[in-house]
C-alpha cells in the first residue's frame, strides 16, 4: 500500500494526525469532516494514496465500488434519513478546478436536515 509522508489524509488514515474516525477497514478509513457543511459530513478515503480521480484506473474499480456501497450504510449510522424522504449528497471534488483541497482522493458524504450552509 503506498503512502505520501507529505499527505494530510495519509497521516489522518495512519493515526499520526487525530480525527473523529466513523469507519475503518484494511482498505478504507472515514472521519467526520472538520468544517461540515452538513449536520451530517464525513469523508470516506482510500488508505493507500491516490492524489485524484483522475488518477484511478481499472484495477481501482473495486475500491471505488467499496467506497460507494459503505456511504449509505455509514450515511444511516451517521444520522442520515432513510430514502427516499431522507438521504445524502456524494461528492468527489477533483482536481484545483473541481475543487479538490487536499490531494488525496476522497468522497464527502452529507446529510440530514436542510438548509445545509453550503449547497
Amino acid at each position: 500500500m503506498s503512502h505520501s509522508d507529505n499527505c494530510l489524509f495519509c497521516k489522518i488514515a495512519a493515526g499520526a494526525i487525530p480525527s473523529r474516525k466513523v469507519y475503518e477497514d484494511g482498505e478504507l478509513f472515514a472521519f467526520h469532516d472538520i468544517h461540515p457543511a452538513a449536520p451530517v459530513h464525513f469523508l470516506i478515503i482510500p488508505k493507500a494514496h491516490l492524489a485524484s480521480l483522475a488518477q484511478v484506473g481499472p484495477e481501482d474499480a473495486g475500491l471505488l465500488g467499496r467506497m460507494m456501497v459503505l456511504a449509505p450504510k455509514l450515511a444511516l449510522e451517521q444520522g442520515c434519513n432513510p430514502y427516499p424522504k431522507g438521504g445524502f449528497r456524494t461528492v468527489i471534488n477533483t482536481g484545483d478546478e473541481g475543487g479538490q483541497e487536499v490531494q488525496h482522493l476522497h468522497v464527502h458524504v452529507m446529510g440530514g436536515p436542510r438548509p445545509w450552509l453550503k449547497g
